[in-house]
């Protein structure tokens, strides 16, 4: 298990503790709110919170930011699910979020860092992410169905 780390600023606390992320809250915001997962079941934010390595950022207690990275810790690190709740927007929230994730210690040496972003790109650009060098050696599988009860599964697509 990774070290939990607790860092302070201002009024704000940035934890790394799992136990601690009100599982609720963050399905509630990543369901009705964020448009890369929309609908996503609460069932799925739980394994995917027990499956990476949670910052949470909290006011008084109270979750106000999430992101989550998943990770083989030596040679890759997807960021993923990264928000600040609109009330806590323009306090530099999020870049805190950023500079926390890069320097956590068990995330430094790694080959590559990879994310998808709508509309955040001047963010992470600050943090040193870049447009993907050469695109076409990408490939993905990409259900934007896969929350929704009509989904079909891609096995069943390719049988």
């Amino acid at each position: 298990m990774k070290e939990i780390i607790t860092k302070t600023k201002g009024e704000f606390v940035l934890s790394t503790d799992k136990n601690k992320l009100p599982v609720a809250t963050i399905h509630n915001f990543l369901s009705n709110e964020a448009y890369w997962c929309k609908g996503i079941p609460l069932e799925t934010v739980q394994s995917a919170i027990d499956h990476s390595l949670n910052f949470g950022i909290y006011h008084k207690d109270a979750l106000v930011g999430y992101a989550r990275i998943i990770s083989d810790y030596t040679t890759i690190a997807y960021l993923g699910d990264v928000f600040i709740l609109p009330e806590y927007r323009g306090q530099s929230l999020s870049k805190w979020l950023m500079q926390e994730i890069k320097g956590h210690p068990s995330l430094q040496g790694l080959r590559r860092w990879i994310l998808l972003t709508r509309d955040a790109h001047g963010l992470y650009q600050q943090f040193g992410w870049k447009p993907i060098d050469g695109p076409s050696r990408w490939m993905e599988i990409h259900d934007p169905h896969a929350y929704s009860a009509a989904s079909t599964s891609i096995d069943q697509s390719l049988s």
